[in-house]
């Protein structure tokens, strides 16, 4: 898909075709919104069974095979078994991009550079073609049957051109394969990074964990699973999803922005065509904004009696801001607590003994991720996880 660079939205000039493509996207994403019978088919069931199987293990590559499942199963309809040659292949290629881009600042800052022999851009290269593959190859299928996200874009596409919007004209299908292109590379290793750092703070704040399994049980009790639609009723479980997207964004810098027109911030002129960087790292941890900022804290995403959750600062953008807001937000929310809340309504999550507890430094990359390490999960009692609870 070299060919296609630009044609996606994360890196598109802004136009009346991105417009209209952003468009699209977001009224077929829409489909699959809280509430909908689609996204309440996406379950940590297989997850946890994992858990159950292993007192102790590595989360890191079971939380990435959870997450790839939700994509495809939204871009594709389907969902893969463990160790199925297509899926690993995925999980392959993901990982491969996600250790090369944003390695080699200097090929970023200067990207003649790029002539001379590189390893990792080589590494690159060949990731991204298995991708394009892989892509090509769904995209093939897809043709002949399928009822998901490309679908739903699909039929946008054909129904403006049927009405004969003007914005449409220049919106060709390789821009919606760029687009599913977007959703896995974003969707997944995002999600992910952020789970695993909601993991890892869990993990050196018991008490927090605590306190969301009792209002899970308050709330939920052991009948049934958690459902997306008790969001609204685990106040804290939301405030530490907030605290965790806070405190370690995914993201530090944002992707480059370009000022559309002559401009200021504060006292600086910013001209037209300026390739701006947010520094979303400084703004969740400005401590005129924020009361001790370095502090895991999810109180203070909570009102005043605790009984609903509360933005306390216009610092807080872990998805951006603007046209160019994350088109992701909502199903990457609705991934992390039902992740989440699955996990911590059968498991406490620790160490195993004599471990020490996992680094909060992270390593720095395409997306800020924490060390990988050991996890404990001990099964709640009165847990039985040969099945999935009543009401399912």
């Amino acid at each position: 898909m070299a060919w296609l660079y630009g044609k996606d939205i994360a890196f598109g000039d802004y136009s009346a075709t991105w417009r209209f493509h952003r468009k699209i996207v977001h009224g077929a994403l829409s489909m699959f919104g809280e509430g909908s019978a689609s996204i309440e088919k996406i379950k940590a069931s297989a997850l946890c069974g994992v858990l159950s199987q292993s007192s102790c293990l590595d989360l890191s590559p079971e939380l990435t095979r959870a997450v790839t499942n939700v994509v495809c199963w939204l871009c594709f309809s389907c969902s893969y078994s463990r160790g199925d040659p297509e899926f690993e292949a995925m999980l392959r290629y993901s990982q491969g991009i996600v250790d090369t881009v944003a390695k080699d600042g200097l090929v970023d800052i200067f990207p003649w550079l790029q002539v001379f022999p590189n390893a990792d851009l080589r590494r690159l290269r060949q990731c991204v073609s298995v991708r394009d593959r892989l892509l090509q190859d769904k995209y093939l299928q897809h043709q002949v049957q399928g009822r998901d996200l490309l679908d739903a874009l699909l039929r946008a596409k054909r129904s403006a051109e049927n009405h004969n919007t003007a914005e449409c004209v220049d919106l060709s299908e390789d821009h919606l394969l760029m687009t599913v292109g977007d959703i896995f590379g974003a969707g997944v290793e995002t999600t992910t990074t952020v789970l695993k750092w909601a993991v890892t703070y869990l993990v050196h704040h018991p008490q927090v964990q605590r306190r969301i399994q009792d209002e899970l049980d308050r709330r939920i009790g052991g009948d049934r699973a958690p459902r997306l639609s008790d969001r609204g009723s685990l106040p804290y479980l939301e405030a530490t999803i907030r605290e965790v997207l806070r405190i370690r964004p995914v993201a530090p810098l944002f992707i480059p922005h370009v000022a559309l027109t002559d401009t200021s911030i504060g006292d600086f002129t910013v001209r037209k065509g300026t390739r701006v960087v947010i520094n979303l790292w400084s703004l969740h941890h400005d401590e005129e904004e924020w009361t001790d900022p370095e502090r895991f804290d999810p109180g203070r995403f909570l009102n005043s009696d605790g009984s609903g959750v509360t933005v306390p600062s216009p610092s807080y953008l872990p998805f951006g801001a603007g046209v160019r807001v994350c088109l992701g937000e909502a199903l990457a929310k609705m991934e992390l607590f039902l992740f989440l809340s699955w996990i911590l309504q059968r498991f406490h999550l620790s160490v195993p003994p004599g471990h020490p507890l996992p680094s909060l430094e992270g390593k720095f990359g395409v997306v800020l991720q924490p060390a990988r390490y050991q996890v404990n999960a001990t099964p709640r009692a009165g847990w039985d996880h040969a099945s999935p609870p009543h009401g399912q």
